[in-house]
């Protein structure tokens, strides 16, 4: 079994769940909401759900559901050597993704865009409405009825008129607290593999090149490594190789500078964490090197031209298909329309932003092609 430092969330010290349960048996409760996780729709639903690739792009780009089981396993690796919980770490990384629109960041703006009349939408708040309120998978309650500190962690960013709405969840954004280090830790988890793993997609997909990324000082570092130790290696060996050697080095470099800044707070407890500065994070030298991949991957990669038409189609489909639902409510499916009765707009986000690329596509074509039914 771990042994958790004293800062870290176990489920001792765990605030608990919304509505009271038994104990589980055999694991603990954070492993419980993990399992809760894994085995929800929403969850299943992230294979065909793009990070910047549309799904019908090609089947080896890298989806919502690997994305999140990357985030975990870095997640994991860092946490147990810093003593935190492991467990917590990972239903965190596993479920911070289920809100997602299809079509990626294209389709989360222009939800929101819609949204605007109507509260507006966030993705991360959407990923908590999933698990507090859209899964139906209990006679009990609505949703999973996870634990406040994975709800905790999967609320990242929330807008201060939305955290006021949700009570003990929210409170940390009104009065600039901060979540558990496990929460700050699947944040910066989730940095390391999509900068990483974007350039591994990128240069599969032939958007951006390797001689480009070489004006990179993080990639062309590693790359200068790898090419003293490995002298004939060539091709996809040669990306895979440089790609892992700058995750570990930045695993590495977070776990140093997380544990020097956790010594040097001299954490009381769990309830010291809440009021220190955020303490899981990179030395400077190395925050910088990501802050410049992260600018050519946004310059070069995100607003490369063909995924600028992708992510314009993508707006257009949102966008298509809010309109119309929205002037006819008849044409949700009968289950939607119900809930529309309740909640309004936010019942068409929520079929909206339960899509998959595929279904948002397929929706669309029989809404508006002539010859779909």
């Amino acid at each position: 079994m771990q042994e958790f430092a004293h800062y870290a969330v176990s489920s001792a010290n765990s605030r608990g769940r919304r509505i009271q349960e038994e104990s589980p048996f055999g694991r603990s409760e954070f492993q419980r909401d993990r399992d809760r996780i894994i085995h929800s729709t929403a969850f299943r639903r992230l294979e065909y759900k793009t990070q910047v690739f549309v799904n019908h792009e090609g089947d080896l780009f890298r989806t919502r559901l690997t994305h999140s089981l990357e985030v975990a396993q870095i997640g994991r690796s860092i946490a147990r050597n810093l003593h935190l919980n492991e467990d917590l770490v990972e239903a965190i990384a596993l479920a911070h993704d289920l809100g997602h629109t299809p079509f990626g960041h294209a389709g989360q703006d222009a939800l929101n865009d819609c949204m605007k009349n109507h509260g507006g939408f966030e993705h991360n708040l959407q990923s908590l409405r999933v698990v507090d309120v859209l899964e139906e998978r209990y006679g009990a309650f609505d949703g999973l009825n996870l634990c406040f500190e994975t709800r905790e962690g999967i609320l990242k960013h929330c807008a201060k008129r939305n955290a006021k709405k949700l009570g003990d969840v929210g409170e940390r954004f009104l009065v600039s607290q901060r979540p558990s280090l496990e929460a700050q830790l699947a944040n910066l988890a989730d940095e390391i593999a999509y900068n990483n793993h974007d350039v591994d997609d990128g240069l599969r997909s032939g958007l951006i090149v390797q001689e480009q990324l070489e004006q990179v000082g993080l990639f062309s570092r590693h790359l200068t490594m790898v090419r003293k130790s490995y002298p004939k290696i060539r091709g996809r060996r040669l990306i895979h190789e440089t790609v892992r050697c700058m995750i570990n080095t930045l695993v590495a470099d977070l776990t140093r500078q997380s544990a020097i800044n956790i010594t040097v707070a001299r954490l009381e407890g769990l309830s010291a964490v809440r009021i220190a500065p955020l303490l899981i994070g990179f030395s400077e030298e190395i925050r910088q090197e990501q802050q410049k991949l992260k600018k050519f991957l946004r310059d070069h990669l995100y607003r490369h031209y063909q995924v600028m038409r992708m992510s314009n189609k993508a707006r257009h489909t949102i966008e298509m298909l809010f309109n119309v639902f929205s002037s006819d409510i008849q044409l949700l499916p009968p289950e939607h329309q119900v809930k529309y009765q309740q909640d309004g707009h936010q019942a068409i986000a929520d079929y909206i932003a339960g899509m998959t690329d595929r279904y948002a596509i397929r929706e669309y074509q029989r809404l508006f092609a002539i010859d779909e039914n």
